[in-house]
């Protein structure tokens, strides 16, 4: 026989109200859909088709933002009434751009360039109201200091963690962390490529209780 013993009322964890309009994440990166997770809230993700080429004369800020609300448009037209998230993140130093590099050789060389030095990365988070048209854009800056790494180090690291989708070639959620002096920002998923905190001020001010 089962022998149900119901929690008091204090002790139940209550779930998050649902939002009424449709939340979708216009990308399919895995890092963006875990963190965007942690609100709770439900959702779906949508496949933004983007070119993200710079344009001429664009700052690293300008294109971070550009791209981010750029994402949420391109696939808006397929979910009517809904909140569409972008988000977009451009690491640089000074104009100097480190983008995803896509191969283990790119990745070593990036990061012996970015050894001893700071790096900014810049994080845009978009919500766009898919019937109205209406977004608004938040932009989250993060430097990080990395430490004076020796050629062992960034081999090493590239070997067991691959970050070769990331931009700057580290992943300060796993291992890429042990490469910092520091960090710096006021949000530490921003770095990771969804600043919560800028997004949950987003969605309450379109109603969505966060949390």
């Amino acid at each position: 026989m089962l022998l149900f013993f119901p929690l008091p009322v204090k002790d139940l964890c209550m779930p998050a109200a649902i939002p009424t309009q449709v939340l979708v994440l216009a990308s399919t990166s895995i890092y963006r859909r875990q963190l965007l997770e942690r609100l709770g809230l439900p959702f779906i993700t949508d496949r933004p088709e983007v070119d993200e080429t710079p344009r001429a004369g664009e700052t690293p800020v300008g294109t971070a933002e550009r791209l981010a609300q750029e994402k949420a448009r391109a696939v808006a037209a397929r979910h009517p009434g809904a909140l569409i998230i972008g988000s977009d993140q451009v690491a640089h130093r000074g104009t100097q751009r480190f983008d995803k590099p896509g191969t283990a050789e790119r990745a070593i060389a990036q990061l012996r360039n970015m050894s001893g030095q700071s790096i900014v990365f810049h994080t845009a988070v978009c919500l766009l109201d898919a019937d109205s048209g209406q977004s608004e854009c938040i932009g989250v800056p993060t430097e990080a200091r990395f430490r004076t790494l020796s050629e062992a180090e960034i081999v090493r690291y590239v070997e067991r963690e691959a970050p070769l989708d990331c931009a700057g070639s580290a992943k300060s959620e796993g291992l890429g962390i042990s490469l910092l002096e520091y960090m710096r920002g006021d949000d530490p998923t921003a770095l990771i490529g969804l600043p919560l905190i800028a997004l949950s001020r987003l969605l309450r001010s379109h109603g969505i209780s966060v949390p």
